[in-house]
């Protein structure tokens, strides 16, 4: 049984590498865990809520000690001098920045495993810190610069005047842009947003924002992070940045470089565009800034009245949720090196996730890892073109033709059947009218909602029949019979088809022929 101490992190994070709910999910896997005092108090986890989730309370030295340590901040030369020897380290170690960092864990003879490593593929977003915590930083970075825009982000129509919608761009649509770009356009304001990848307009317009194309060629990401992008696009981004910096309120950056500085978008010439009393929050500050005169961890006021904000601990600054997130995470990871839940740590080499995270093993440098591809599809081979057959329509001469037949046939039957048919019989053409022009606008992926709509149809087909049933002309007991055997196909069919796809979402269940 391996030994896990959750560490207190230095001061300036507020966050904790474990709660007492995630604590639970270690010890299930047979891990004893060590918690330092008052390593949850900034996040509003007290020691005794640890306590009773089983951990063990105990001194610096004890928790840098154990077996296993989970911390958020990569440890300086006293917390490496602390580890044991042979122990296991997981944190944010951006081991691509920070190469005198992995040689000191290296030459303690230790393993070091770096949650910002997690490669982005679908078996590994339960263990994805960095998507975890963008969310977070996104959502606040809107709270930050509300809190220092001092105005309404929605507009208002008041008794005493108008009020316009703050505006607000957004640089950069992955996760943390995202987060930005709903919060923001929650508010009320009118957001936009720039990024390389034009995928992501879509899911830009669906939050409430509007995507703004950089009409330039870009090279795909092939790991799903970001790439660095060409002369061209970066030409045509400063200037659509420039139209803008003149026109909004705040500006959000987000971009940044696995292993790179943080590229340049802003430039002073543009933060010098802005209106006095705008606001400008630098994600990437930490990282050399996207913003000209951004300063990572301060906040800083220009010459004309523009507020830029560099802070690096915006996840930080909603603790409580953001522990409870990067807890999670950590688990799910620790539940991967132990499979057999017998509290035993081990790391497989031929697992992708675990090779991309472990940076040093057993005093051995491990980094970088091989590259992990998760969207480059294999060429096709161009095929000969198809034709495809025009659909067959029919003329508007025809159109023309049938509509008088069908009028004709009205009047015709009005005028000479006998009562009540006449009226039975206006009420079903003007019916069959209606339902194809309503239905027939219907696009196709809500057909099968409409099933719900002709069950209730035929049900009462079915009972108008079972009534003519027992009608003494033979001719209306055939017509309601086959009416009743029709409209009881349709109603028992959109059961059973409706019953096959609940069961599609069902888990631990499978279709009759389909795949659990």
């Amino acid at each position: 049984m391996a030994v896990i101490g959750i560490v207190r992190e230095p001061a300036g994070e507020a966050r904790v590498s474990a709660t007492p709910a995630t604590l639970a999910s270690l010890r299930k896997l047979g891990h004893e865990v060590v918690v330092e005092r008052g390593a949850g108090a900034s996040a509003s986890y007290l020691d005794d809520e640890y306590e009773a989730a089983g951990a063990s309370l105990v001194d610096r030295a004890r928790a840098w000690g154990s077996e296993i340590v989970l911390a958020i901040t990569a440890p300086g030369a006293a917390e490496i001098a602390l580890l044991a020897d042979g122990a296991t380290i997981v944190a944010l170690l951006s081991p691509a920045l920070r190469p005198d960092l992995v040689e000191s864990l290296a030459q303690r003879g230790i393993t070091a495993l770096a949650l910002d490593a997690v490669p982005r593929i679908s078996r590994a977003q339960s263990m994805d810190v960095l998507s975890s915590m963008a969310n977070i930083a996104g959502y606040r970075a809107v709270v930050e610069a509300a809190h220092e825009f001092g105005r309404f982000f929605t507009g208002q129509v008041t008794a005493a005047g108008k009020v316009p919608p703050a505006k607000v761009l957004v640089a950069g649509a992955g996760v943390a842009g995202l987060a930005a770009i709903g919060a923001a356009s929650s508010l009320g304001a009118i957001v936009r947003a720039t990024d390389p990848r034009p995928e992501v307009a879509d899911q830009v317009k669906s939050i409430g924002g509007e995507y703004i194309p950089v009409d330039v060629a870009v090279e795909k990401s092939a790991d799903g992070y970001a790439k660095a992008t060409s002369a061209d696009y970066d030409r045509r981004a400063a200037e659509i940045y420039t139209e803008q910096a003149a026109d909004v309120d705040i500006v959000i950056t987000t971009a940044l470089i696995p292993g790179r500085a943080a590229p340049r978008l802003i430039t002073a010439s543009d933060v010098a565009l802005m209106k006095p009393g705008s606001v400008i929050v630098d994600m990437a500050a930490g990282q050399g800034g996207n913003v000209e005169g951004s300063v990572a961890g301060e906040r800083v006021v220009t010459a004309n009245g523009v507020i830029i904000l560099g802070y690096t601990d915006l996840a930080s600054r909603l603790a409580t949720q953001a522990s409870q997130l990067y807890g999670t995470n950590l688990a799910n990871l620790v539940a991967l090196l132990t499979p057999g839940k017998d509290g035993e740590l081990t790391i497989d080499f031929d697992d992708v996730v675990q090779r991309s995270v472990t940076v040093v093993r057993d005093g051995e440098v491990t980094w970088p890892p091989p590259p992990v591809q998760v969207a480059a599809p294999a060429p096709v081979a161009a095929a000969a073109p198809v034709e495809i057959p025009a659909p067959k329509t029919m003329s508007a001469g025809r159109k023309a033709l049938l509509v008088v037949l069908g009028i004709a046939a009205l009047f015709a039957v009005n005028a000479f059947a006998p009562a009540p048919l006449p009226q039975h019989f206006t009420v079903l053409v003007l019916s069959v009218v209606i339902g194809f022009y309503v239905i027939g606008k219907v696009h196709h992926a809500l057909h099968t909602p409409l099933m719900s709509v002709t069950n209730a149809i035929s049900g009462v087909i079915v009972v108008g029949a079972m009534l003519q049933v027992t009608s003494s002309d033979v001719v209306v007991q055939v017509l309601a019979g086959v009416a009743v055997l029709l409209a009881s196909i349709n109603i028992f069919g959109g059961f059973a088809v409706t019953r096959r796809m609940l069961a599609m979402f069902t888990l631990g269940k499978s279709t009759k022929g389909g795949q659990k």
